[in-house]
């Protein structure tokens, strides 16, 4: 079905002719196809002694510490297995068993039990010509059905690691990687190009077809037939300082590090960190299954399980998480917190605001699917948004957030600008609605009322949600551009007058609140065929905010970096540029967004890719932004990270670094957010996981690529085949807030 057929049967639908979104003609962009994936599922187990090795056999999962062997069994838990085996330092996987280096001599662990095989103090293991090798002081051993045959013995140290590379046995010592010849062992002239340099501790060395990969705690260097090659920070090595090395399951290497793990899949390096990925910052060991890696620390075991998924499945997913987690309630959506054992709801400072992406979001999945659940979710939360205007005695002054006295949840506290919070009862002593509204907040109610308006709403619909519009910007028109509040002041962000503008609160936002003027006076005429918002125009040219909104992104120094301001000035270019008839005053729009756009693309962060993409057809990087979307965490619970000591903090070829900011990081190593967070913030986070982000800017970016064909439905034959990729089961489980159980919202008044 081509999407003028399927907007004409959404029209039908509807009842309605909706004045759809435009769509670019001939985009420069190319669709990216929602092809099935690997997504990582993060699981931990905790302990109290550090894991030294790990291995997986057939199916099972095996760890050893001082104390000995244990398995991970299916409740994810540790079962201490085969006591006879003494404290184990290493473990590896080799044909038919596991071999264990414990205290007491070589263990192999068969599908027949445990078995000693050698009374020797091991190091390593490898498997060479069909047999195993085992290091163990200054010599080699091959383990035979009689016991263990000495292969080679040194001359110097003690070996510590063993490898079988293209027929040969290579061996290091920790400082050095030699090779065995003749029984006897070489450590000069092993290549004739490159080398190996000296000075470093060597901790692990392994055999990859065309490859012997040595880690070091400066870095990861590559033998491959006679040459060295030297992997450092500068080519991608997330931390130099490597511990371990592990085969993979989809032709991936794992570098195990002493800030944590680093996954090496198709040239692109992956860094889990600590909390969200793994319990402790120092790796030990590393051990992959057919889809998953096991990765021991000084603090337990870290499991990243894989599994295909689409991104149709992973919205799927995020939708059966807001319900699991209690985050939906009277038509908005909210982060969760755990407080003395117990989840609770935020009603924050700002829910009308934060709720617009998910709003969006329904939107635009109703015009990309025709789903009706969908539009009835958009056609309950514009109302809940009306509603924000209409619970204020104010006319046009709209609310933050809304509290039913005496629910179970926590009210914010805090105000604006470290003011204290404005908490107003209703007449009827039911509600509270929170006050000194801000300018978030009016560029939310434009973003999604503009969006409802064009993809959504029927005749009826339309004209409340047009009178909304109406009421909100002709507050602001009406009060000589600014939210006056139940004191008759200005409210302390929603400003856009000149005088406010020329003061130090004031004087750095000429660019964005101008920005946000002109929008609200457009789109309220475009919708409303007000002729008081063409003066209101008027007004705002006269006042020449022109030169700073060209330069509305500032960037000029760290403490200029505001990415929730970047999301309040892509609010406004997303309806401003597609309703702006005037060419003049187009193109200063489109400069601005050129100069934000060329600013803001290091972060390929999607939401502020597909509006740049939507409004001027060109080139918006889809595939990182997608890339990003696939990047996101299942787990939306907020963990701690650190990424300030990595290596490889260096900023990506083709873009350029404004104020100081080098390396954009992907959401598996920082957190979710609404993308008014900082996706190139090194550090950060919240420790323990105790805070729920919810997941509506997401859903809005993946719903907005799928409505403009930027992302196209699962279109894998597997994917088209298979219920499983594209869709989650419900379940029915409460993981975290109990759900509202509160007064419903009052009938509004088209309602009445």
């Amino acid at each position: 079905m081509t999407r003028s057929v399927l907007f004409m049967v959404l029209v039908f639908m509807a009842g309605t002719a909706l004045a759809q979104l435009p769509v670019p003609a001939n985009p420069l962009w190319k669709p990216v196809a929602d092809a099935v994936y690997l997504q990582e599922v993060g699981s931990q187990i905790v302990t109290e002694q550090p894991l030294a090795a790990v291995a997986v056999f057939r199916g099972a999962v095996y760890v050893g510490d001082s104390a000995g062997l244990w398995r991970v069994d299916d409740g994810h838990e540790l079962t201490r297995v085969h006591e006879e085996v003494g404290g184990v330092t290493r473990m590896k996987t080799l044909g038919d068993g596991v071999y264990a280096a414990a205290s007491d001599g070589v263990w192999k662990i068969s599908a027949a039990g445990p078995a000693k095989v050698a009374d020797l103090g091991a190091s390593d293991f490898c498997l060479h010509n069909g047999k195993v090798v085992v290091a163990s002081g200054n010599s080699l051993y091959m383990l035979g059905e009689a016991g263990p045959v000495a292969l080679v013995e040194g001359k110097g140290g003690d070996l510590l690691g063993v490898a079988s590379y293209s027929g040969t046995l290579y061996v290091h010592d920790g400082k050095r990687v030699g090779v065995v010849e003749r029984g006897d062992i070489r450590y000069e002239e092993l290549a004739d190009w490159g080398e190996f340099e000296g000075g470093c501790t060597i901790r692990d060395m392994m055999a990859l077809g065309s490859r012997l990969i040595v880690a070091s705690n400066e870095g990861i260097d590559v033998l491959r037939g006679m040459t060295w090659y030297r992997i450092r920070g500068k080519d991608g090595l997330c931390y130099e300082d490597t511990t371990c090395l592990a085969f993979g399951f989809d032709g991936d290497v794992w570098i195990g590090t002493m800030r944590g793990a680093i996954r090496n899949v198709k040239d692109q390096y992956q860094y889990f960190g600590k909390e969200r990925w793994i319990p402790g910052d120092k790796v030990n060991a590393i051990a992959c299954s057919d889809n998953a890696a096991y990765i021991a620390t000084d603090k337990g075991l870290g499991i990243i399980a894989y599994e295909p998924y689409t991104l149709a499945k992973k919205a799927a997913y995020y939708e059966r998480w807001l319900e699991e987690w209690g985050q939906k309630r009277l038509g908005f959506i909210h982060g969760v917190f755990l407080v003395n054992g117990e989840w609770l709801r935020e009603v924050s400072d700002n829910d009308v605001g934060y709720s617009s992406h998910y709003m969006a979001a329904k939107c635009f999945e109703y015009a990309a699917t025709g789903n009706a659940g969908a539009r009835d979710e958009a056609v309950d939360m514009m109302k809940s948004v009306k509603w924000s205007e209409e619970i204020t005695p104010i006319d046009g002054f709209p609310a933050r957030s809304i509290y039913a006295v005496g629910e179970k949840c926590l009210k914010a506290g805090h105000g604006s600008g470290g003011l204290p919070a404005e908490w107003h009862p209703t007449p009827d002593g039911v509600w509270e609605w929170k006050g000194d509204t801000s300018s978030d907040e009016t560029d939310a109610h434009a973003y999604e009322t503009t969006i409802f308006l064009s993809l959504v709403a029927n005749d009826e619909e339309r004209k409340w949600a047009t009178e909304h519009l109406h009421r909100v910007m002709g507050h602001i028109v009406d009060n000589g551009f600014v939210l006056r509040d139940v004191d008759g002041k200005p409210t302390r962000w929603a400003r856009w007058d000149p005088e406010y503008l020329q003061t130090p609160y004031g004087f750095y936002a000429r660019g964005l609140n101008g920005l946000e003027a002109f929008n609200y006076m457009t789109t309220a005429l475009h919708f409303t065929g007000d002729e008081k918002f063409a003066a209101g125009k008027q007004q705002l040219i006269g006042w020449n905010y022109f030169a700073d909104i060209l330069r509305q992104k500032l960037a000029f120094s760290p403490g200029m970096i505001t990415p929730f301001d970047d999301r309040l000035a892509f609010y406004s270019y997303y309806p401003l540029i597609q309703y702006e008839t005037d060419p003049e005053l187009r193109s200063i729009w489109l400069r601005s967004l050129e100069r934000s756009w060329e600013i803001k693309r290091i972060e390929a962060v999607p939401w502020f890719n597909f509006i740049y993409g939507a409004v001027t057809g060109n080139d918006c990087e889809l595939d990182r932004a997608v890339a990003h979307l696939r990047e996101w965490p299942l787990d939306l619970r907020r963990y701690s990270y650190t990424n300030s000591h990595r290596d490889d903090l260096c900023r990506p070829k083709g873009y350029r670094a404004y104020a100081e900011r080098a390396k954009p990081l992907s959401p598996r190593e920082t957190e979710p957010n609404r993308w008014d967070g900082d996706f190139m913030q090194l550090d950060g986070g919240s420790a323990g996981g105790n805070v729920v982000a919810d997941v509506g800017g997401w859903l809005d970016a993946y719903w907005m690529g799928r409505y403009y064909g930027m992302i196209t439905p699962p279109q894998t034959a597997r994917a088209r085949d298979d219920e499983n990729l594209v869709t989650v089961p419900k379940r029915g489980l409460k993981l975290g807030a109990e759900p509202y159980n509160g007064p419903p919202r009052p009938k509004l008044r088209h309602e009445q």
